[in-house]
C-alpha cells in the first residue's frame, strides 16, 4: 500500500490550516469592526467559497492560474513555475475552500467578546496587538480552536477544486480524496475502503482531540 497520498493529504491540509488560520483571523477581525452594511457586503464575499459547489471554485482557480491565463503564464515565464498540476497546487485550492470556515468561527467569537476588557487593558497602558494576542485571543480560543480542527478537516477531505486544480498523478499530487476516486472507477474496492477508513480514523481524532480541548479547563495564553 503506497502511503503517498496520506503524506501529500496531511501536509496540504496543514500548509493551508496555517494560511487559513492567519487570513481568517485578520478577516474575521477586520470584518466584525466594520459598519454593519459593509459587514453585509464583506460577509457575502467572503463567505461565498462555502457555498459555492467545490468544482465552480476550481473552475474559477484555473482561470486565474491555469498556463494560458495571465497569472499563470506570466509565473511560467517569469520563474518556469506552473501553478497548476503540482502538489503544492492544491494547497491554493484548500485554503480557498476551507477558508469561510475558519473565517465563520472566529468573526463569531469576536463579535461575542466583551470589548470592557479591551478598553481595560488601553487605560493601563496597554498596546492594540498585546491585546489581542494576549486578551481577546484566549478569551475567544473556544472559537479559534473550533475554526482551525474544521478547516483542518475540510482541507484534508477536499476533492472537487483539488483535483481540478492539481490533478491526479500517482507519487506526486495524489491525495486520499483522489485515491479514494480512481480506485473506485477502477473496482478496486478493498483498497478504497482502506483509504476511506484511514480518513475516517483520521477525522475522527482530531474532533476527539477538539472535544477533549473544549472540555479541559485550560488557562488563558501567557
Amino acid at each position: 500500500m503506497d502511503w503517498f497520498p496520506l503524506y501529500n493529504s496531511l501536509r496540504i491540509a496543514a500548509i493551508s490550516t496555517v494560511i487559513v488560520f492567519f487570513l481568517g483571523i485578520a478577516g474575521a477581525y477586520y470584518v466584525a469592526r466594520t459598519p454593519r452594511l459593509v459587514k453585509g457586503l464583506l460577509d457575502v464575499v467572503l463567505t461565498l467559497p462555502l457555498v459555492l459547489p467545490p468544482t465552480v471554485v476550481g473552475y474559477l482557480l484555473l482561470l486565474l492560474l491555469g498556463p494560458r491565463r495571465p497569472l499563470g503564464s506570466w509565473f511560467i515565464e517569469r520563474f518556469g513555475l506552473r501553478l497548476t498540476m503540482q502538489w503544492w497546487s492544491a494547497v491554493f485550492a484548500t485554503t480557498v475552500v476551507a477558508f469561510p470556515l475558519m473565517y465563520r468561527t472566529a468573526r463569531g467569537a469576536f463579535e461575542s467578546f466583551d470589548e470592557t476588557l479591551a478598553q481595560a487593558g488601553r487605560t493601563l497602558g496597554l498596546g492594540n496587538a498585546y491585546i489581542f494576542w494576549r486578551i481577546r485571543m484566549p478569551v475567544c480560543r473556544q472559537g479559534i480552536l473550533a475554526g482551525v480542527v474544521l478547516t483542518f478537516a475540510r482541507a484534508l477531505g477536499e476533492y472537487g477544486a483539488t483535483a481540478m486544480v492539481a490533478g491526479y498523478t500517482p507519487g506526486r499530487t495524489a491525495t486520499i480524496s483522489t485515491t479514494v476516486y480512481q480506485l473506485w472507477r477502477t473496482n478496486e474496492d478493498a483498497l478504497a475502503f482502506r483509504w476511506v477508513a484511514v480518513n475516517l480514523a483520521i477525522s475522527a481524532g482530531v474532533l476527539l482531540a477538539l472535544n477533549l480541548l473544549e472540555r479541559k479547563a485550560v488557562k488563558p495564553w501567557h
